[in-house]
């Protein structure tokens, strides 16, 4: 077993694989901060000085705590926090598109060369044997 797992840690694949997977995260987090802390902020500042964290629904209002009473936590949907992950993951999702079709232009696949159908190789031996 430990000299299969071996063989598979040092296969290309699952190197790649962890490679491309560090790269993914390090990149995520930097789209998240760019989206977070460059972009949302002067669309927030247009929008009347909202920051998109701060936008949501509440459903029921805080209450703190007094006396004997135990506070009541504020209940809310966080949609400002979703539109913010929506927008990151775009601008992740294009940026890969972007990577992707470099590459695919810098290394075009290879061109299939087909050869000889199945009905040309059969005329050729019909052929072959007729002589």
């Amino acid at each position: 077993m430990f000299q299969d797992f071996k063989d598979f840690i040092s296969q290309g694949n699952a190197l790649d694989m962890a490679v491309g997977l560090i790269l993914a995260t390090a990149f995520g987090k930097i789209v998240t901060t760019l989206v977070s802390k460059v972009l949302l902020p002067p669309i927030g500042m247009a929008m009347g000085g909202v920051s998109f964290d701060d936008l949501k629904y509440i459903l029921q209002d805080g209450v703190a705590a007094v006396g004997d009473k135990a506070a009541i936590a504020e209940v809310a949907i966080g949609w400002g926090s979703f539109v913010q992950a929506i927008i990151d993951f775009i601008i992740i999702a294009f940026v890969v598109f972007l990577f992707v079709r470099a590459y695919m232009k810098a290394n075009p696949p290879e061109e299939v060369v087909d050869g000889p159908t199945e009905v040309d190789l059969l005329t050729e031996i019909r052929d072959s044997l007729k002589r």
